[in-house]
């Protein structure tokens, strides 16, 4: 097993998002037809898949990235932003339509609320995704801001390809059976779990192992033999029932939170970028729980994220 301080090896395919976040940061989020004032605001690169393929490579990962872009300013950032970071973006379109945009509010705890509107990203097709991307490739990156049946086209791809199919089920929708069954390593936080599980109450977050046998049941009788649960500020669990512990806590990292925005995305970027080292499931949530934590402390998404260098230090 590689450690946790080198950087990753094997490629990594992220298929799916990018979007331009405009954020406005103010004292508390609004209630229902409230107006507030702001305090500041900012355009930052974003989007689901960007930030991951992003996080993976600070980390260190050799990531392609899949996607689509207007042909506009924001598509223009998106790519330099990407591409500065090290990421491979000579795979992402540029289209017509729009680049997808998210709104964000981030209150003075540093929590958010987020609305996309999916623009070039709902133009990516299964004939954008191409099979000899995923040569050679150690992981493929994959979450739900784009058309469902691409990534589940690019999850046959990567599977087809012997790469590991790592799926962030956000935002949350209903998958077919076969792309579950393609999923090596699926990514949920605890009430998109509950959700998939259709309604299954899931334990508390301080609930001993025990009580998450049950989820590693109903897991696996969806195909689904490796799950890594978020907690939040709790930490998270890895679900394994191919192993003799089943039930794996990963401790959270403490930190005075700035803005929460893309630390989910942090996390599962650095999953990714330890996988494709060769580290097991658990010691790569290790890992991404302090690099999660350490975006949090910092406005932004892409620019908050940390090096490989950086995370060593804190750790």
């Amino acid at each position: 097993m590689t450690t946790t301080e080198n950087p990753a090896t094997g490629r990594i395919v992220v298929v799916g998002s990018l979007n331009a976040d405009l954020t406005i940061y103010t004292e508390r989020l609004p209630l229902p037809g409230e107006t507030l004032h702001g305090n500041g605001f900012a355009v930052n690169p974003g989007g689901k898949s960007a930030n991951q393929a992003v996080a993976a490579a600070r980390l260190g990962g050799h990531v392609t990235l899949i996607g689509a872009v207007g042909e506009d300013a924001n598509g223009a950032m998106l790519l330099a932003s990407t591409a500065g970071a090290g990421v491979d973006v000579t795979r992402v379109r540029r289209t017509a339509e729009p680049t997808g945009v998210a709104v964000i509010s981030v209150d003075a705890a540093g929590e958010n609320s987020i609305i996309i509107a999916a623009g070039a990203n709902g133009t990516l097709a299964p004939e954008h995704v191409g099979a000899e991307a995923f040569d050679g490739a150690a992981v493929v990156g994959l979450c739900l801001e784009v058309p469902l049946e691409t990534v589940q086209a690019a999850a046959q791809a990567g599977h087809d390809g012997g790469a590991r199919v790592l799926l962030n089920l956000s935002p949350y929708a209903q998958i077919p059976a076969a792309l579950a069954t393609l999923t090596d390593v699926l990514l949920v936080n605890a009430h998109e779990a509950s959700q998939f599980l259709g309604g299954f109450e899931m334990p508390s977050p301080d609930a001993p192992e025990a009580e998450w046998e049950p989820a590693v049941e109903r897991f696996a009788g969806h195909g689904l033999a490796q799950v890594l649960v978020t907690l939040g500020s709790q930490g998270s669990v890895v679900l394994d029932s191919r192993t003799s512990t089943p039930v794996v806590r990963i401790a959270p990292t403490k930190v005075d939170a700035v803005d929460t925005t893309g630390a989910g995305d942090a996390f599962t970027g650095a999953v990714a970028a330890r996988l494709a080292a060769g580290d097991t499931l658990v010691d790569a949530a290790r890992y991404a729980s302090v690099a999660a934590a350490m975006a949090a402390t910092r406005k932004g998404t892409q620019t908050a994220y940390p090096s490989a260098a950086e995370v060593a230090d804190f750790r």
